[in-house]
């Protein structure tokens, strides 16, 4: 059934396949994708994305215990290591993160909760505050 369903699309769409890590399911060791890949169940270990457009998604009953770098994470489980999202973090409701988040845009519900720190990785170079006035200097028209 599942090679019926794999033939019947065109060769192009690999890109668009998404692997299913089910419930019960636990995998000890560093997980590899392409494409996307959703998880209900458990990895101990990383989850690292081999391609630029790859999704992460992790449903509230999937837990990850190790570092997760992906391109595009959706998250509505439980983590316990750091997050690098090089384009986009979801983090829904029912996200519950111990680590540090890495992101360049974020998304986070009401309820999402991250015991760590976050910081911001843009792609322009950051925006600089203006040097602090010294008390009787005048500044210097740009």
């Amino acid at each position: 059934m599942l090679n019926r369903k794999r033939n019947d699309r065109a060769p192009s769409s690999h890109s668009h396949e998404t692997s299913l890590i089910a419930r019960g399911t636990v995998i000890q060791g560093d997980v590899r994708f392409s494409g996307a890949l959703h998880l209900d169940g458990q990895i101990v270990g990383s989850v690292l994305a081999e391609e630029e457009g790859a999704v992460f998604t992790l449903s509230e009953s999937g837990h990850v215990q190790g570092e997760i770098r992906v391109p595009h994470a959706i998250i509505n489980g439980q983590v316990r290591g750091d997050i690098h999202a090089t384009d986009r973090l979801e983090l829904a409701q029912e996200a519950r993160v111990v680590g540090d988040v890495h992101y360049r845009t974020l998304e986070m519900a009401a309820g999402a909760q991250v015991n760590g720190r976050m910081s911001h990785h843009g792609t322009e170079a950051p925006r600089e505050l203006p040097a602090p006035s010294l008390a009787g200097a005048e500044a210097v028209p740009a």
